[in-house]
C-alpha cells in the first residue's frame, strides 16, 4: 500500500467487532476484491448509492481494475458498514462527509472526530430515552387492555427501568391480575379513572400527557 493509499483508505472498526458484525454474513465470494454488484448485495445499498458516496466523499476513492471497474476491498465494506451505524444515528449527509473528509487527514484530526462522534452519541442516547419512553406508554396501555380482556400479554425482554405499568393509573401499586386477567376486587375500585370524550383518560402515569385510547 502506498502513503496515498494510506491516507486515503477508511477507518476501521477493529477487528473482533468485525468479525462479530459479519458472523452467518459471510463476505462475497473473491480473492480480497469486489465487484460494485457484490458490495451491493452484501450491503443492502444501490450501485447508484455507492457511487454516489464516492463521488461526495463519504468513502475514498475506490480502486479500479485494469478496465476500469471497481473493485472494493475488505476495509471498503468495514468502512460502508460504520458509514451504515452513523446513517441510523441520524447524521446528516454533511456530518458524514464532514467526519469522511477528518478520518483522511489522519492523526492531527483525532480531537475533532472524538468531539463530532461525543455529540452524535449524545443525540443517541436523547432518542433511546424517547423510545424507552414510548416503550413504556405501549406497556402501560397493553397492560390495561388486558385487565380488560383477560389475554395475559407476551413476555417482554426489554425494560431497563421500572415502567409506569408498574403502577395504576392512579399512580399507586397496580392490582394483581387474576387468572381471569381481572383486577383483585378490593383495588378496582381504586383503579377506576374518569371518563373523559373521546377515549381519553383523566389519570395516566406520573409525568405523561394523557394517553388516547
Amino acid at each position: 500500500m502506498t502513503e496515498t493509499q494510506r491516507r486515503t483508505s477508511p477507518e476501521a472498526a477493529p477487528p473482533a467487532q468485525c468479525a462479530a458484525r459479519h458472523e452467518g454474513r459471510p463476505r462475497p465470494d473473491g480473492s480480497g476484491r469486489y465487484t460494485i454488484s457484490e458490495v451491493a448485495a452484501f450491503t443492502g445499498l444501490s450501485a447508484h448509492t455507492l457511487r454516489w458516496y464516492e463521488r461526495i466523499g463519504l468513502m475514498p476513492h475506490v480502486d479500479r481494475s485494469h478496465t476500469g471497474q471497481r473493485r472494493f476491498s475488505a476495509r471498503d465494506l468495514d468502512w460502508l458498514d460504520l458509514v451504515g451505524k452513523l446513517r441510523l444515528t441520524g447524521m446528516t449527509v454533511a456530518d458524514m462527509v464532514r467526519y469522511a473528509e477528518l478520518v483522511r487527514q489522519g492523526e492531527r484530526t483525532v480531537a475533532e472526530r472524538q468531539s463530532l462522534l461525543e455529540d452524535t452519541r449524545e443525540g443517541v442516547l436523547a432518542r433511546i430515552a424517547e423510545l424507552r419512553d414510548t416503550l413504556d406508554v405501549l406497556d402501560y396501555k397493553i397492560d390495561h387492555y388486558s385487565r380488560k380482556t383477560g389475554q395475559l400479554p407476551a413476555a417482554r425482554t426489554v425494560s431497563a427501568q421500572p415502567s409506569p405499568r408498574e403502577t395504576s393509573e392512579c399512580g399507586t401499586a397496580a392490582p394483581p391480575v387474576t387468572s381471569a386477567g381481572h383486577a383483585s376486587a378490593d383495588v378496582a375500585g381504586h383503579a377506576s379513572t374518569d371518563r373523559v370524550p373521546d377515549g381519553r383518560r383523566s389519570q395516566v402515569p406520573a409525568g405523561r400527557t394523557t394517553v388516547l385510547g
